[in-house]
């Protein structure tokens, strides 16, 4: 890519190189239904069993290739690994064993016509680990897991609210909770921060392979949001189901809300998720600033739902 200077740490590279895709994802119609609670509930399993398939790959690639150079200095399956989180959700959702949740009628209708999106995204992250070099795989834990760390909380605010889900007891909402970097106790905003900031000294060690290597992963970078905005776009489509028998069925998941609420939501959510990874937070003003958004995307969820 012409015009990057790839003296810098590639932390660097990926944040000031992404800034145009990851705004398009942010702005994109499912990104804001999926943001504002406003998926039906089969809809956002359904969407929930996907990234269940995108994760698995990617983290099964992770695992054949931790000792590589590139992709060691950020394995951590016990900290980061989102797969087994998603199976829980899942089979809470679904109100069914999580060993048996594989074979309800949304998973194989699912897989059964598998949306191209999805394939397409299982696909390239196959490719990349059957690769010679499998560094660009490195693209894909930066764009998801820092994205799960950077908006999490309120994302599970939100979808708890949506879904009538146990926030307090993370039933549902797991895959939004991680633990602290070293022991097993939930993260709390600023240990969150201080494993971001874990991760992105782990990618400036990872750049240390070289220019052809940063390059690789810059690119792959961008290659990921615009398959997340792939899956995402799936979202844009009505459910099959019709609203009132939605709303018959789960109460709380086809809720509507004033377009003022949904605006008001959507801002706080994105600017909580957008700045922290494209513009980094990595001062204690910056980390300021960002439970000043967390706490202000809260009360406002809090006053427009109750």
């Amino acid at each position: 890519m012409s015009g990057i200077d790839y003296s810098k740490p590639l932390a660097t590279l990926l944040r000031e190189s992404t800034v145009e895709t990851h705004a398009q994802l942010e702005v994109s119609l499912g990104a804001k239904r999926l943001a504002s609670g406003q998926l039906s509930r089969e809809e956002y399993i359904r969407y929930l069993m996907m990234l269940w398939h995108v994760y698995d790959a990617f983290e099964r690639a992770l695992e054949r290739h931790a000792a590589h150079p590139t992709l060691e200095p950020t394995y951590n399956p016990t900290l980061l690994a989102r797969a087994p989180f998603l199976s829980a959700d899942i089979s809470h959702l679904l109100q069914v064993d999580e060993s048996s949740w594989k074979e309800h009628p949304i998973h194989v209708k699912l897989l059964a016509s598998s949306p191209e999106p999805l394939t397409a995204y299982v696909k390239r992250i196959e490719e990349l680990s059957d690769s010679s070099d499998p560094s660009p795989i490195l693209a894909h834990s930066y764009v998801r897991y820092l994205g799960d760390l950077s908006g999490g909380q309120t994302f599970k605010h939100i979808l708890s609210k949506a879904y009538n889900l146990d926030e307090a007891a993370g039933l549902g909402v797991s895959f939004y909770v991680f633990k602290e970097l070293r022991s097993a106790k939930p993260a709390s905003l600023g240990e969150m921060k201080r494993i971001k900031d874990w991760f992105r000294e782990g990618m400036n060690k990872a750049g240390e392979q070289g220019t052809e290597v940063k390059a690789s992963i810059v690119a792959e970078a961008n290659t990921v949001f615009n398959l997340n905005s792939g899956l995402l776009s799936i979202l844009e489509l009505e459910p099959e189901e019709s609203k009132d028998d939605i709303q018959a069925q789960h109460p709380t998941a086809g809720r509507t809300f004033p377009v003022s609420q949904v605006a008001a939501i959507i801002t706080a959510v994105c600017l909580a998720h957008f700045i922290i990874v494209v513009g980094g937070f990595t001062s204690d003003k910056g980390y300021t600033k960002l439970l000043a958004i967390e706490i202000c995307a809260r009360n406002l969820w809090q006053r427009t739902s109750n």
